[in-house]
């Protein structure tokens, strides 16, 4: 009773603040061209309303309900379980990342105007979210999802301002600021909560981990190869320049797909991989397009990228992983540091040999709309490549700290889940487990 107290309490107080906040400082923005965009407002890496097109934004909006959310929902003994409280963490953090980045994109006059690029903002916030729950689902209770999904929305808004409006980098598919951060922030909060199991707790969860295909998997890797082109290509600048993202992500997706079953095969007793393996390959795919999409990598490149991060991800898994456990006390539940935080940091590097390619022969046209200091002479090629590598270690950083700040938070008493609801199988609160309730 206390704990369904403690998460009703919570959704109250927290729902509150955000109607008080969103009456107080949020309005619609106006349509606007480029021409009468305020001077305060980072225009150059937003796309006005004006010229938004609403299925786009349909798309980004239906990849983090059903892909994100069905995807850290993939185990069968967390699955009603998790795939509830993914819906609660995707309805807070939105609003609470408009309110967030608005204070620091568009707070103008006093107010923050928002409008439809803003939910989609919002939305990538919202996967880096839960990105981060799929690293400790399964050991913190809905309470403590709700609250780190408070502190992480902070942190992930404060390290895509620096990345992309201090330093000028170019990630608009978030290869650092959705997938590296998602992950290794869930990764190090994972760290500090880590509590030891007992042997047949450990055997529990490998048996859940081999179950056959499970309908969270298959739903959610279904609306990733739909879905997520859009994704990665939102929020560029031009149609012309969306077309680069979109191809490339399709064919590193494919090449990821298929190279996870050569491998599968190899690693495990298996003649056919499992729905699981192939939805992690997907996610690796993409994930390594985030920062790479829009830039000049070619089809056969963006085949070869997608083909040796599908034969990474299911090698973390299977070496990998065992050694995050037991030598860095990381329990990964949902293998967030294989299928987002790997292809996040190849994404990076890619994209920064990509961007010494960046020049006008190459690039034509398309410099402007994917490098504009560099177009503009702001800058040269070299320096705009440095910013993308110098970006990487900046994100884990980030990432780090506040992965460390947000465990120990959660490590408070109070917050954990009471020993007596061990008994209580069947409930939300429950599927949602910490450690060793």
């Amino acid at each position: 009773a206390a704990s369904r107290l403690r998460l009703s309490g919570l959704c109250f107080l927290l729902q509150i603040l955000n109607i008080l906040f969103f009456a107080v400082f949020v309005r619609y923005s106006p349509d606007s061209s480029a021409g009468q965009c305020p001077w305060q407002l980072n225009c150059s890496r937003r796309i006005q309303d004006s010229g938004f097109q609403q299925p786009r934004f349909q798309d980004v909006h239906i990849q983090v309900l059903l892909s994100f959310g069905l995807l850290v929902a993939f185990l069968g003994r967390y699955g009603p379980g998790s795939a509830a409280i993914s819906i609660l963490i995707i309805a807070f953090a939105i609003q609470w990342a408009l309110l967030i980045q608005g204070t620091l994109y568009v707070f103008l006059n006093g107010k923050i105007y928002v409008g439809a690029q803003s939910m989609v903002s919002a939305d990538f916030c919202t996967a880096a979210v839960l990105i981060s729950t799929g690293a400790v689902l399964g050991r913190v209770n809905p309470v403590q999802m709700l609250l780190l999904a408070l502190l992480e929305v902070i942190l992930c808004t404060l390290n895509e301002y620096i990345l992309l409006s201090l330093m000028g980098v170019s990630d608009r598919g978030r290869s650092l600021t959705v997938h590296t951060f998602g992950a290794y922030f869930g990764l190090m909060v994972s760290r500090v909560l880590y509590q030891p199991h007992k042997d047949k707790r450990k055997r529990e969860e490998q048996q859940d981990m081999g179950q056959q295909t499970d309908f969270f998997a298959v739903a959610g890797t279904i609306y990733l190869w739909i879905f997520w082109p859009s994704f990665t290509s939102t929020t560029t600048a031009h149609n012309n320049a969306e077309n680069w993202a979109v191809l490339n992500t399709y064919f590193s997706l494919v090449a990821s797909t298929v190279a996870t079953f050569i491998l599968s095969p190899v690693l495990y007793e298996e003649s056919t991989p499992r729905m699981v393996q192939i939805q992690d390959a997907t996610l690796a795919g993409m994930a390594v397009m985030g920062m790479a999409g829009e830039m000049l990598v070619t089809p056969f490149g963006a085949l070869i990228a997608g083909f040796l991060v599908g034969l990474i991800s299911p090698l973390g898994f299977r070496f990998f992983m065992p050694i995050l456990r037991s030598r860095l006390k990381i329990q990964d539940t949902c293998g967030v540091h294989n299928t987002h935080g790997l292809p996040g940091i190849l994404g990076a590097l890619l994209g920064t040999l990509l961007t010494l390619l960046a020049t006008a022969d190459t690039y034509g046209d398309r410099l402007e709309l994917v490098f504009p200091l560099v177009a503009q002479g702001s800058r040269t090629v070299t320096y705009q490549a440095l910013m993308q590598l110098s970006a990487l270690p900046l994100t884990l950083l980030l990432a780090a700290l506040g992965g460390w700040l947000t465990g120990t938070v959660l490590k408070i008493k109070r917050l954990r889940c009471s020993p007596d609801a061990q008994s209580m199988e069947n409930t939300v609160f429950c599927e949602v487990k910490l450690g060793n309730c």
